[in-house]
């Protein structure tokens, strides 16, 4: 149905093309824009680049068939009308030796078996494994939703270059050189802290691994690797690169956005960028001030309860079964604190909202162009803002992008068909390449 709803969309912006966009002669009612919203948001193919995963939820007890806690599932994807998830191969920085190495891939070698086994043995029936813009359109037409993989963090791959075919076979689309923290293949942005760098950009390997990504057709990824690191990254692709989540630095100042001169980069190289929904990236300031009175809060009420609240730093000393457990009594406190938080907080400091992450896309619209625009959460992985903390508030950026006169056309190619046009050009310089021998 989704897919015969798009193909009419085709038809409709067809015949209002003569339309000059972001135009309207008659000011539509709120309930004729929600109406409006409603209707684009079932026509187009809704994609999210970026859900980080916990292994432990793709188990044939305890998955994403369920409605978890976690931010995203299928039964919140459902009700939110959001299409794609792309779930993540993420891996922390460590060490730069064999015995960090090897623990990088053991973690990285869980999180795809558990992709593939949501999608190939509990839930084939409700979700399936894109690998292409194509898998994504005849999954969406069959009326389940769609996996496709991002690597977060290239650390994984050690010094075995032929591990990036390895990530390609087993479903890797896109993949980053770094995270927080440099690796072996290039500097991170977090360098900005103190000026340290390793590599100052990517390291030789780094640049062996970006010329064999281009090879097999996974997509150049410039979230979290330091502008340096990015800026030789794109002038050594020789495809399109994506930057999976991350916004625009001119809107605020911290070192994981991009700033102008990147984004001119991937403008010019063709790329798309998905502007990321996480709060204090967004807008540092409002968030900090939310978080501040928000925090304390929270804090009273865990005393009253008797839970002992934890610094973000000690959570990473944790096995994965007390993060888990830990993350969810604290979000039990969270939620007997909100009636509080909407009371006492909202009123003076309100939270970093659906509108303020619009605000990033209309800025990186205008810098660089509405086909080189995209959209991220970064759920799980601490993305979210009011209105979308969660994949089944997905139809409120939809009707923010109607709110503020975008076209079901831009609306389309924001939500999915930048992301998938990038991808298509990956894949068909990878042909030519290993057509070159």
């Amino acid at each position: 149905m989704k897919y015969l709803n798009f193909l009419l969309s085709l038809l409709l912006i067809g015949l209002a093309a003569c339309n000059p966009s972001k135009s309207s002669d008659t000011p539509l009612t709120e309930a004729e824009l929600i109406e409006k919203a409603k209707g684009i948001h079932e026509r187009v193919i809704t994609m999210d680049t970026h859900n980080d995963i916990n292994a432990n939820n793709f188990t044939p007890e305890v998955n994403y068939t369920q409605r978890l806690s976690s931010q995203v599932n299928i039964p919140k994807m459902e009700e939110g009308g959001l299409d794609v998830s792309w779930m993540i191969v993420y891996t922390g920085q460590g060490d730069l030796t064999p015995e960090g190495y090897a623990k990088a891939y053991a973690n990285a070698d869980e999180k795809f078996k558990a992709i593939h086994r949501l999608c190939e043995e509990i839930a084939p029936d409700k979700i399936g494994l894109a690998l292409t813009s194509d898998d994504v359109r005849s999954i969406v037409a069959s009326g389940r939703k769609v996996a496709m993989i991002g690597v977060e963090n290239g650390y994984p791959i050690g010094t075995d270059i032929s591990r990036v075919k390895e990530f390609y076979d087993r479903g890797a689309r896109y993949m980053s050189v770094a995270h927080n923290g440099h690796s072996q293949l290039g500097d991170s942005n977090t360098g900005e802290e103190d000026s340290v760098w390793l590599h100052h950009g990517l390291s030789d390997l780094g640049k062996e691994v970006i010329k064999e990504m281009n090879k097999w057709g996974i997509m150049v990824d410039l979230s979290h690797p330091s502008k340096e690191s990015n800026m030789q990254a794109i002038k050594l692709s020789r495809a399109p690169v994506i930057a999976s989540h991350s916004s625009a630095r001119a809107l605020n100042d911290v070192s994981r956005n991009l700033d102008d001169e990147q984004l001119m980069m991937i403008k010019e190289n063709g790329g798309v960028v998905q502007t990321v929904a996480f709060k204090s990236y967004v807008n540092s300031e409002k968030d900090k001030a939310y978080s501040d009175k928000s925090q304390a809060i929270i804090k009273e009420v865990a005393a009253a309860e008797g839970f002992e609240m934890v610094e973000r730093s000690a959570m990473r000393t944790m096995s994965d079964e007390a993060r888990v457990k830990y993350f969810k009594d604290y979000m039990a406190v969270r939620e007997k604190a909100k009636p509080r938080i909407e009371a006492e907080v909202n009123p003076v400091a309100p939270p970093v909202n659906v509108s303020d992450f619009v605000d990033h896309i209309d800025y990186l619209v205008n810098k660089i162009g509405v086909d080189h625009v995209g959209i991220s959460s970064d759920f799980d992985g601490g993305g979210g803002v009011d209105g979308w903390n969660d994949a089944s508030e997905t139809f409120n950026v939809t009707l923010e992008l109607v709110r503020r006169g975008y076209t079901e056309e831009e609306i389309g190619k924001i939500w999915s068909g930048n992301l998938l046009r990038v991808l298509d050009e990956v894949q068909a310089v990878a042909k030519k390449i290993q057509a070159e021998g």
